[in-house]
Order: structure tokens, then sequence, then C-alpha cells
């Protein structure tokens, strides 16, 4: 891609008191060259983004289409993939929450955002109006990430639970591979129970984010090059088997894993942006 029409994306560093509700911060702007069929595979974020120039078009499992015009809005977890096209004038301040920071910031609404997008104002009324207004009317990115940043903390004031907070932790650091009845157990919950609280907090079962998380651990140890080749990775990422990987890899990416790695080969590296926790 020409360098002078290439997107510019600024990304600033995590602070570490927002390190527990967000995983990255960033501004991206446009400069004539548009995304499409960029994708966003079974993301692991939420985004809360305050649009800033011509709004992308996302459709959730789909190409998207003239109808699905996105402005300022924020979105919950997607077990599929997200399909972005821009018309290269987009420009947007963006932060990606974890799924616990995303309770700390919403409360009770994120299971009303799982596998949406909602607009800012329809959310959070006039303070996400009046948001979108002093991030625009900022002279700089700084400023508006200092808005945005400072919005967001004095909005964080919901704790989870610490039973969820602790399933949660066992999943993440497993890659998805922890037993959920064994998690339940740890907890003293019964697993229907667990299930039930995991996705009033979270927004998904903790079986579909434990295939989520295995899924992403086969898209890691894919682009590190792992020389096993796929039917090596799935077993390392915990897959019962090759065909139990593709399965997955098509439910959650939209494509055959063969297809997932040549379409990334192809892509600007600065446009790739895998959600992590």
């Amino acid at each position: 891609m020409d360098a002078s029409i290439a997107p510019e994306v600024i990304r600033r560093p995590v602070p570490a008191h927002m390190t527990h509700i967000v995983s990255s911060i960033s501004c991206y702007r446009e400069r004539g060259a548009g995304l499409t069929n960029f994708r966003h595979a079974a993301p692991l974020s939420l985004p809360f983004l305050i649009n800033l120039g011509s709004p992308f078009r996302i459709a959730l499992g789909r190409e998207p289409d003239r109808s699905d015009i996105q402005p300022s809005f924020v979105a919950g977890l997607f077990p599929g993939p997200v399909q972005i096209e821009s018309d290269g004038r987009a420009m947007c301040v963006q932060i990606d929450f974890t799924p616990l920071g995303a309770y700390r910031f919403y409360g009770g609404a994120v299971p009303d955002l799982t596998a949406r997008m909602v607009d800012i104002g329809d959310l959070l009324g006039r303070d996400g109006r009046e948001l979108g207004e002093r991030v625009a009317e900022a002279d700089n990115w700084q400023r508006r990430l200092d808005i945005i940043e400072t919005f967001v903390l004095e909005r964080t004031v919901h704790e989870p639970s610490p039973a969820i907070a602790a399933a949660l932790s066992q999943l993440w650091r497993s890659a998805g591979a922890a037993r959920i009845s064994d998690i339940a157990s740890d907890i003293g919950w019964s697993r229907k129970h667990l299930a039930r609280r995991f996705h009033n907090e979270i927004g998904v079962s903790p079986k579909t984010l434990a295939r989520m998380l295995r899924f992403h651990r086969a898209c890691e140890l894919a682009r590190n090059g792992d020389r096993r080749g796929w039917a090596g990775i799935a077993i390392e990422a915990g897959f019962a088997d090759q065909a139990h990987l593709a399965r997955d890899f098509k439910e959650f990416s939209g494509e055959k894993p063969t297809i997932w790695a040549a379409r990334l080969e192809q892509l600007d590296p600065r446009l790739i942006r895998e959600a992590g926790g």
C-alpha cells in the first residue's frame, strides 16, 4: 500500500490504572485507502468507538451493505466474524474493553450488547452524545484520548462478582482449556448457576467464551509459524482433532483455516487487530 494513503493508526499504551478495564486505546484516520472485506474473527474485546469521519459499514457474520452504516457505537462480544468496510475517509477514537472491564463500565447492560452494535447516544443518553461532541471539538489526538479516558474512568463504578472474575481468570489463563464443571466446582456453584451468572456479567456462556479462547490460541500458534501443521495446532489449542478446529474456524472467522491464513498474509500488517485479553 502506498504510504501516502495508508491509514494512520495511533495506539496509546494502556495506563497501569486502566489495565483492568481496557485492552487497547487507539486513534484511526484514513487518508484515501478504505477497508474492504476486513474482518475481526470472534473478538475478545468490546469496542467503544467515537466516529469523527465517514462512518464504517459493519455487519456481524456477513458482508456489510449500505444499511449497516455505524456512527459512534458500543458493542458486545460476538462469537463470529465481524466484517468492516470504509470509504477511505473514516476517522475515529476507540477504546476496547476487556470482558470484565465492560461489566465495570456498563454494569447489567452487558448481556444486552451481545451480538449487537448500539448507538452511544441510545445507550448512554445525553452523556454519550456530549462525549462525542467534546471529542470531535478537541484539536489533537492526545486531547481526544484524554477526554475519552477520563469519561471511562468516571463511569467505571460496577464491581463484577468475585466468583465470575475467578471463573473468567481460569478460562483466560488456560486459553479455554479449563473444564467448566471444574471451574464451577472450584467456586462452589452448579454448572447451570455458573452459566447463568457468567452470561449476566460477560454476555456469553463460559462454554462459548472457552471456544472463542481456544480459537484465538489456534490463531496465535498459526501466526507464530507452528511447524506441526493444523493437526498439531488443533491438539495444542485444546481441540479434539483437526476437524473440530476446522468447524470452529468456520464459525468464528467465516473461513477455513487455510483461507484465513492466506488472507492474513496479504493484509497490511498495520491493520491486523486480532483482539486479545
